[in-house]
């Protein structure tokens, strides 16, 4: 029996640092700007990502959970090139996809039909390829219909179709799947995930940002939980759900007494 091809490191992160500055106080109005004119804007700093660093293997399907605001979108933005990160290094091994947040990289007053080839193309595909896989590509959004109706007159739902079936045709190695999965309609959702137990038999490598638990332990191989910017832990998907839950009571029950 010949041995299983040794797997690489798909996507290796060291020391990653992203942070924002929040403005205390906006002056949007001309009327503002007379009364206030020497007025100086000041900011509070937010560390979105704080020193995070990681691994994931080829062909591993890693579940990335956590509380909103505590950096899992900023994460893929950082990786998928989004966002420029302050420090640390990213290195990637393979064709990237991302799938992380609805309109990204579509241009609403073109057609669908002009939507699709471009942003194959950005994927990676030749212009030839990104045309050749265009009817698959349609037909798995059932968008056939619509191919012809600028973007800016669909639906989100549509538009995560589309978006959706633009990704799963690109053939990427590393893809990055955002919580947008969850705006499409049940019998899209299912279809979704059965395209991604493929890829994942497949051998891609897929980072997916969740809230939902189950999908979770349906999915992934290991998971890791972020919270305040931070890996607060890594391990199986069971044990990082319990993690996850344990987050959420603690932060319900910080709230109710805050109020009370």
């Amino acid at each position: 029996m010949s041995e299983a091809a040794p797997q690489h490191t798909a996507v290796a992160v060291e020391g990653l640092s992203k942070s924002f500055e929040l403005p205390h106080q906006q002056v949007n109005t001309l009327k503002e700007r007379v009364v206030h004119p020497f007025a100086r804007r000041t900011f509070e700093r937010l560390d979105a990502l704080d020193d995070l660093s990681f691994e994931v293997r080829s062909g591993e399907f890693l579940g990335i959970a956590g509380r909103n605001g505590q950096g899992k979108s900023t994460l893929l933005k950082c990786l998928a090139g989004i966002y420029a990160h302050d420090s640390g290094r990213i290195t990637l091994r393979g064709r990237l996809a991302p799938f992380i947040e609805l309109g990204v990289g579509f241009n609403p007053h073109l057609t669908a039909r002009d939507n699709v080839v471009i942003n194959a193309v950005m994927l990676g595909l030749t212009p030839a390829q990104a045309r050749a896989r265009f009817d698959s590509i349609v037909a798995f959004a059932e968008l056939e219909r619509f191919v012809d109706v600028p973007l800016k007159n669909y639906s989100s739902g549509m538009q995560v179709r589309l978006a959706f079936s633009v990704m799963a045709q690109v053939d990427a190695d590393i893809l990055l799947i955002d919580e947008v999965l969850a705006v499409g309609d049940a019998s899209f959702q299912r279809k979704c995930h059965d395209e991604l137990e493929a890829m994942r038999a497949d051998g891609r490598t897929i980072l997916f940002v969740t809230h939902d638990m189950v999908a979770m332990q349906g999915f992934c191989d290991r998971a890791m939980l972020i919270e305040g910017g931070r890996i607060a832990a890594q391990g199986a998907p069971a044990e990082i759900a319990r993690g996850y839950d344990e987050v959420n009571l603690g932060a319900t029950a910080a709230h109710e007494e805050a109020v009370s």
